[in-house]
């Protein structure tokens, strides 16, 4: 039976022992709010300002019409007027242009006599992320323009739920969320417990009446405060900063971060139960924790995209649910009725690690 007292006591060591680092908790509360700031600008799925080169082989009043209604859309600079194929082909090798409107000769005498008008739209496919945004918004503007025409039968109205100005900013900062509580509270007591181990003070622990849970317990409880003040932090500079838009409960959000955060200083404190330097600890928890939320949390991928084995692969990863909480909360504004399945993974899964992590510490006393 666990001893309040007992765990009281390491926590209160554990936390004099924070202190006396003033530095150590300064980065932590900070570096927090960097990544959120570098992440949240460099990270875009945006595309505006696209380079555009345009080769007018029929050069009338309808060819430069089409060539202002691209510059006009907010989504393309004219960059080249190019003379002749050859010339296309040089700037879309060289990256001076990312998309090449070529107009044929006859392009307003066909629109006159409502026949078809071929344009050629080239667009570089190095990134195809770009190059598919960049052909979406060069159909729409071509397949919009021309002279009036019988409205057609069935008439399509698209409206985007959720994230109606599809702002990269809005999907991105609430995934950082998770990404960014999975980078720093493991390194914190995953280095706090080794560093124990490299000093030869963890014997002491081993000779007293501690319990291994006490001991994790009491360990756990001042890393488990900072990581709190760390999500506070960055959801507030979300909401404030970037203004992604908060259409759920900060209550309910606070209440899940919090178990997460649990769930990620038990991957911690499981790392520095297997290891013996603080050195094979950070790369053991930059390994476990920074590399798969980033790539497969669905923060920046969708999930639905990837191969099926690497869809199964990332089941693994508790960032994974926590994106989907985050998101779900912050932009589709749902609760528990349809979070419950991620939130009881999470449960289960800071449930696992810290049961591994206690079953090793008493092993290593045994």
């Amino acid at each position: 039976m666990m001893n309040p007292r007992r765990i009281a006591a390491v926590a209160a060591k554990e936390a004099k022992e924070v202190l006396r680092d003033p530095i150590t908790v300064g980065v932590a509360l900070i570096m927090p709010l960097i990544m959120l700031l570098l992440f949240g600008y460099a990270i875009t799925l945006d595309v505006d300002d696209i380079t555009l080169g345009v080769l007018d082989e029929d050069r009338t009043p309808a060819s430069r019409q089409l060539t202002e209604a691209f510059t006009a859309s907010g989504y393309f600079q004219l960059e080249r007027e190019l003379t002749d194929p050859h010339a296309v082909e040089r700037a879309l090798q060289r990256g001076e242009i990312r998309l090449a409107l070529i107009i044929p000769p006859g392009f307003e005498r066909a629109l006159t006599r409502h026949e078809p008008s071929p344009v050629q739209l080239l667009v570089d496919g190095t990134y195809s992320a770009t190059a598919t945004l960049v052909s979406s918004h060069a159909l729409s503007i071509t397949s919009g323009f021309g002279h009036e025409a019988p409205p057609p039968a069935l008439q399509l109205e698209t409206r985007v739920w959720y994230n109606p100005s599809l702002s990269s900013v809005h999907t991105v900062v609430p995934g950082l969320y998770a990404v960014i509580l999975m980078a720093f509270p493991p390194l914190l007591t995953a280095l706090a417990l080794v560093r124990e181990k490299e000093t030869g003070t963890i014997t002491q622990i081993y000779a007293s009446p501690l319990s291994s849970v006490e001991f994790l317990a009491g360990k756990l409880i001042p890393y488990a405060i900072i990581a709190f003040v760390q999500m506070a932090m960055v959801i507030a500079v979300g909401f404030l900063w970037f203004g992604v838009p908060f259409q759920g409960s900060v209550a309910f959000l606070l209440a899940i971060s919090l178990l997460y955060v649990l769930c990620t200083l038990g991957i911690g404190l499981l790392v520095s139960a297997v290891t013996r330097t603080q050195l094979v600890a950070l790369l053991a928890v930059l390994i476990m924790t920074l590399m798969p939320s980033l790539l497969f949390s669905g923060m920046l991928f969708p999930i639905f995209t990837m191969p099926y084995v690497v869809q199964l692969y990332t089941l693994a990863f508790p960032g994974r649910y926590f994106v989907d909480i985050s998101r779900g909360v912050v932009l589709k504004g749902v609760g528990l009725e349809v979070l419950w399945p991620s939130i009881a993974i999470v449960a289960v899964y800071t449930l696992l690690v810290f049961a591994l992590a206690a079953w090793r510490l008493k092993k290593k006393v045994a």
